[in-house]
């Protein structure tokens, strides 16, 4: 069983699924669903439509450098049939999606820390700028008549 990647959206295509445009040079362009074959008519690029694989990974959301993303690679030479090579293949499978899981679930942890530490410093410049909404009852009344004697003031030195 061989599955395929979407041309558009990079999206598996399983047997008997999707579409398939040969190009006038034989250029084969396969597609998951009329959606990516609509869009590749269109002429649009699947790097600024949000919803595919390339728009995520030029937009730093999803990891492009890793080495487990090799394994996922075509290729074209097949290989006899021996049942030693097919059971550790299966291992290693197994244990590659397990790394990538894992790699993916750290690189995204990084993403939203720099996200909460922006976050963090914008909500702080809020609530400096709002203070009064937020302080005690008690510093609220300080911080009115500290703002009443310096009106008084003010108004003593233009008098004066």
């Amino acid at each position: 069983m061989r599955l395929e990647k979407c041309y558009f959206c990079s999206s598996t295509i399983y047997p008997g699924h999707g579409t398939m445009f040969v190009r006038n040079d034989s250029k084969i362009f396969r597609f998951c669903r009329s959606k990516c074959h609509k869009n590749f008519k269109m002429k649009r690029n699947p790097r600024k439509v949000r919803w595919t694989k390339a728009f995520r990974r030029a937009a730093g959301k999803e990891m492009t450098i890793d080495s487990t993303l090799e394994f996922e690679k075509r290729r074209n030479v097949p290989v006899r049939y021996d049942r030693d090579l097919m059971s550790t293949t299966l291992k290693a499978m197994k244990r590659i999606a397990e790394i990538k899981a894992k790699r993916e679930r750290v690189f995204t942890k990084k993403r939203f820390l720099a996200n909460k530490s922006k976050e963090k410093m914008q909500n702080v410049r809020e609530i400096q700028k709002n203070i009064e909404l937020v302080a005690a009852p008690e510093l609220r009344k300080k911080i009115v008549e500290h703002k009443i004697l310096e009106d008084q003031s003010r108004e003593d030195m233009e008098l004066a």
